[in-house]
């Protein structure tokens, strides 16, 4: 029988079922997590919703005209809560800037008509699924610890809610919890798709339309000119302290050296070999050096044997197992494939390093004029950008080629780390 390491190099993983059950856990505990959330600003949308309604009534009678300037300022509010909640949940949402209160611009405003279409969706439906989702975890909790405290509940109220019998003995009361199991295993399978259904109209109408205002593309342009600019500082400094504190201090050991053995060729030769042989071996360091800082610029294994040869062999060194699936017809751009390969360095010695994993995964594709990279580990999570685990200098160099970074590491794990690249047609 093949080992779990065996498996991976064959190309076939076959993760631990404890790895599957985390997973799994996780996955419901986010969705009641998102639920819960949504639950929130449903009810911030329903009660904009309904004081919208009234504010539209009391214009009838001329009252409400002094309100209506009030209405885009709350919509905009609300929506600007569900981008952020949507934004810890997943890629990033743009937020919008402040609305105009006049009239006439705000009937013309395509992103203020988006946001009250999401605003009737998310303050019905989405208060619909939130409630649902909710009810089956309490009444599933309540139903299947019934069988324990039933016997404590006055007579006329011995029957939980949702339940249509009436409880007089133990058995009853074991029928209710097994209602509560059923209610559980439902949510098993249906709450992660709840939370995304509950999701998907604020990714879809919170999101700016085709034909938003330019000044947002600028804004990200200008955020993406920066990283780079700090990228490529980052880079310089980089090379300037591995050059001052490597090659350097070799080559200042050299002219010492060589003085030394200058010196002592007339009166003690023997002494003078012996400073000579230092002095090659410190020329040899001072050139390893340089060729490995060389080498950090530019690695000379993306230009022997590609981007696909180069990231296996980085996975052949992790300290971890790690499967690799590669497809990448063609050749990307240099610059591309060089921030492919040190992303990829850097999450593979993070994972060595830090994550305590027994396996790891990295997957790549390229899809048209796109560059997808996938790294996934099954250690401890809990990976913080901002915790010195190389995180920030990654996102600097993905977002100075324009391209995205999503990290999911929560405590206890799975860790997965999704970069994308645009690497031309």
């Amino acid at each position: 029988m093949r080992t779990l390491v065996d498996n991976f190099r064959a190309g076939r993983p076959r993760w631990p079922v404890r790895t599957l059950v985390v997973r799994r856990a996780r996955a419901i505990l986010d969705a009641l997590e998102h639920l819960i959330g949504g639950l929130g600003t449903a009810l911030l949308s329903f009660a904009a919703l309904a004081s919208a309604l009234l504010v539209l009534l009391l214009c009838a009678v001329g009252v409400g005209l002094f309100l209506v300037p009030v209405l885009p300022r709350m919509v905009r509010a609300v929506a600007e809560r569900e981008r952020g909640r949507l934004s810890r949940w997943g890629p990033e949402m743009i937020t919008m800037g402040p609305v105009t209160s006049r009239g006439r611009d705000v009937l013309t405003d395509s992103i203020l008509r988006r946001e009250l279409r999401w605003l009737t969706v998310h303050g019905t439906l989405g208060l619909l699924i939130s409630a649902v989702g909710s009810t089956l975890v309490v009444n599933s909790v309540q139903n299947v610890t019934y069988p324990l405290w039933w016997r404590f509940l006055p007579p006329d109220d011995a029957a939980p809610t949702l339940v249509f019998w009436n409880v007089h003995q133990e058995s009853d009361a074991l029928a209710v919890a097994f209602l509560g199991k059923l209610m559980a295993v439902t949510f098993l399978f249906v709450g992660p798709g709840l939370a995304r259904l509950q999701a998907w109209p604020g990714r879809r109408l919170l999101a700016p339309p085709p034909d938003a205002d330019l000044s947002l593309r600028v804004a990200r342009l200008s955020a993406t000119r920066a990283a780079a600019l700090d990228a490529h500082a980052t880079e310089l400094r980089r090379i300037e302290r591995s050059l001052h504190d490597g090659a350097q201090n070799r080559l200042v050991n050299i002219t010492v050296l060589l003085g030394a053995a200058r010196r002592a060729m007339t009166r003690d030769p023997d002494g003078a070999e012996v400073l000579l042989e230092r002095t090659q071996d410190a020329a040899e360091q001072a050139l390893a050096e340089l060729r490995a800082v060389v080498r950090s610029i530019l690695p000379p294994v993306l230009a022997d044997r590609g981007l696909a040869g180069a990231l296996n062999g980085l996975a052949a060194d992790c300290g971890v197992p790690c499967r690799v699936d590669v497809d990448l017809p063609g050749r990307c751009a240099v610059s591309v494939e060089a921030t492919a390969y040190f992303v990829t360095a850097e999450a593979l010695t993070n994972i060595s390093r830090h994550s305590r994993a027994r396996h790891a995964s990295m997957t790549v594709r390229r899809r048209g004029g796109l560059l997808t990279l996938r790294i996934e580990d099954d250690g401890v999570g809990g990976a913080d950008e901002h915790g010195g685990s190389g995180l920030v200098g990654i996102r600097r160099r993905i977002e100075a080629h324009d391209g995205h970074l999503e990290m999911n590491s929560p405590a206890g794990g799975p860790t997965t780390l999704r970069m994308e690249l645009p690497c031309g047609s």
